[in-house]
């Protein structure tokens, strides 16, 4: 068997291992069992058990069955092939934050939790409607700035203002990223009269300012009006959805960052996502040990403003090129182990043809095989 073929898996927990008086026997989905009814036997041997073919013969032999009705059948194809694994996940926002509160006065505006916050928008108001504004960075507002004031703050301000349109990036760079140049202050002013600060100074007090990240979603409000306006405002999320799942470590392996996913919503839906990180660290021991994996949606806007909300990942786990592939339920365990497939001829005659099975597409209910057949072929399936 190729490298691709044995990461196929093998016959699942629940399936007979194969000893001297028992026969392999997948146990297929409900849906999809073979109910051989008057053609097959099953007889009770002490602790094992053999299936008799019956009116089929032994494989490979052919006859007629022309006074039965013609049976239902899956015709052969060659075609790509991909097994995957379906887990529970979690549909939620990334990352966590908390807005504090470091300047005085009394809250006097908050947002609603569900709104979402960008750069040089407002987090909430104190006073008079004085604002305090969101902006992107690393490093939190720690002091206050003023013209003369230089440091890593001072950088992410700058680059804050001139993404948001206040200032010129060759004004900027020509006075120093990480200056509060008479540029800065003429910028700041800007952002503070388009807020509509009355009478706006120029320079940035402490708490005048929130650097985060990314853009806030507001999950939680924790302040209330007429509360002073310092310690945890309100707790946010970043407004991207990640979809997160407990993997097996047996799986880590399988999967990797870059690996297309596809992602089945609540409503049942399905949308596309692509895996984002495979955690290093498992959480548990032995068999339910555990890996952090996250993937992001190729379309965030198919699951709207879901949160914590349930959904299943479908991983690809392997994956076989040009292979032949039949329905699950055409295979049929054989008493010397193995699986077979009934092929139909002219005239409604049938012969048993062994095969091996390769990888297994739950999602799509199809199975690679190796075996004498041909695309084209049609093979008998259960009645559904």
């Amino acid at each position: 068997m190729s490298e691709t073929t044995s990461r196929g898996r093998e016959p699942k927990a629940g399936q007979r291992e194969d000893r001297e008086d028992t026969v392999v026997v997948r146990q297929l989905p409900s849906s999809r069992r073979r109910w051989l009814g008057a053609t097959a036997l099953i007889v009770v041997l002490g602790a094992g058990a053999v299936w008799s073919v019956g009116a089929f013969g032994s494989p490979g032999s052919s006859g007629g069955n022309t006074g039965a009705p013609p049976p239902q059948t899956f015709t052969v194809t060659r075609e790509n092939i991909s097994a995957t694994t379906a887990e529970n996940a979690t549909l939620g926002y990334a990352a966590s934050y908390t807005v504090t509160g470091q300047g005085g006065g009394t809250v006097t505006w908050l947002p609603s939790e569900g709104q979402v916050i960008r750069q040089g928008q407002v987090l909430y108001l104190t006073g008079n409607g004085t604002p305090v504004v969101l902006l992107y960075g690393s490093v939190p507002d720690w002091r206050t700035m003023s013209e003369g004031t230089t440091g890593q703050d001072v950088t992410q301000l700058n680059h804050d203002l001139v993404n948001l349109g206040y200032a010129s990036s060759s004004d900027i760079s020509s006075l120093g990223w990480d200056y509060y140049s008479w540029e800065t202050q003429y910028a700041v002013e800007n952002m503070e009269k388009a807020l509509g600060v009355s009478g706006p100074s120029g320079s940035l007090t402490l708490g005048s300012v929130v650097f985060k990240p990314e853009a806030l979603r507001v999950s939680q409000v924790t302040a209330s009006l007429g509360s002073p306006a310092s310690g945890p405002i309100f707790s946010a999320t970043s407004d991207r959805h990640v979809v997160t799942v407990s993997l097996s470590t047996s799986l880590e392996s399988e999967v990797k960052p870059g690996d297309a996913v596809t992602v089945t919503l609540p409503s049942g839906s399905t949308t596309p996502g692509v895996i984002t990180s495979v955690g290093t660290v498992a959480s548990g021991s032995g068999s339910s040990a555990t890996v952090p994996v996250s993937a992001k949606l190729t379309d965030p806007a198919a699951v709207g403003s879901l949160d914590q909300a349930p959904a299943t990942v479908n991983i690809t786990t392997a994956s076989a090129p040009d292979v032949l592939v039949v329905e699950v339920g055409a295979l049929l365990a054989q008493p010397s182990g193995g699986y077979a497939v009934e092929v139909t001829g002219s005239g409604n005659s049938r012969r048993l043809v062994p095969v091996t099975v390769g990888l297994f597409d739950d999602a799509a209910g199809l199975v690679q095989v190796t075996g004498d057949l041909t695309p084209g072929e049609r093979v008998v399936v259960p009645n559904i």
